[in-house]
């Protein structure tokens, strides 16, 4: 049975991110895939790569592992031992969550190889599925150059886990649970409104089936 970790990039434990991970998990779950907790990166203390070349070092006792010890290092031990990851994170500032990136950069470094002998040191296979949610739009993803961000995840993290790299970007999504709280006159409420109801639960639909098919690859 293949196992599934969940990793949620945003500051909420509940908001549209969180639910779009569940929805991919349930999706496993259906395929017969073996469930994990959501880790939320937000409750640990750890920092990104520090560029110590540990895992890079010659006799080291380092490669392939983070030699750096905190909070994060039992998480990259769950990921390295599970067969599907799925990472879910908000776009602030044309990118994704400070948190998410320095995960990022301590699980793909890691197994990152400098030896011309290919790009990875590790030797099995992590399918991975990534959601990009987002207050933007269709077009002002496409106008502002983000799918090159996507792209890139996706090139590089089948590069070093070598399976599978599925992403998914999550649209027009609601913010606020009252709008007229918030200084957020330039926002058209009604349209996100419209969105959340008949968009986001395709959106829901849609990373459910992505969950299926990564435990299925």
């Amino acid at each position: 049975m293949k196992k599934v970790i969940a990793i949620n990039g945003s500051p909420r434990k509940k908001g549209n991110t969180i639910t779009l991970l569940q929805h991919a998990l349930t999706g496993a779950a259906d395929a017969g895939a073996e469930t994990e907790e959501i880790v939320h990166l937000y409750g640990l203390n750890y920092k990104g790569c520090s560029s110590c070349f540990s895992c890079k070092r010659k006799g080291s006792g380092f490669i392939g592992e983070c030699a750096m010890k905190d909070e994060l290092s039992p998480i990259l031990k769950k990921v390295m031992e599970s067969d599907i990851v799925i990472m879910g994170t908000p776009v602030y500032l044309g990118n994704i969550t400070g948190c998410m990136q320095s995960f990022m950069e301590r699980l793909l470094f890691m197994n990152g190889s400098y030896s011309g002998q290919g790009f990875s040191n590790y030797k099995g296979s992590i399918n991975v599925g990534y959601i990009y949610n987002m207050n933007a739009s269709e077009e002002m993803t496409s106008q502002f150059g983000y799918d090159s961000l996507f792209k890139w995840h996706n090139m590089f993290g089948q590069l070093i886990l070598n399976g599978k790299w599925e992403y998914m970007t999550v649209n027009d999504t609601y913010q606020f649970d009252d709008y007229s709280k918030y200084d957020a006159g330039g926002i058209d409420e009604q349209h996100k409104k419209e969105v959340r109801d008949k968009q986001f639960p395709i959106d829901c639909h849609n990373v459910f089936e992505m969950g299926k098919r990564l435990a299925k690859y």
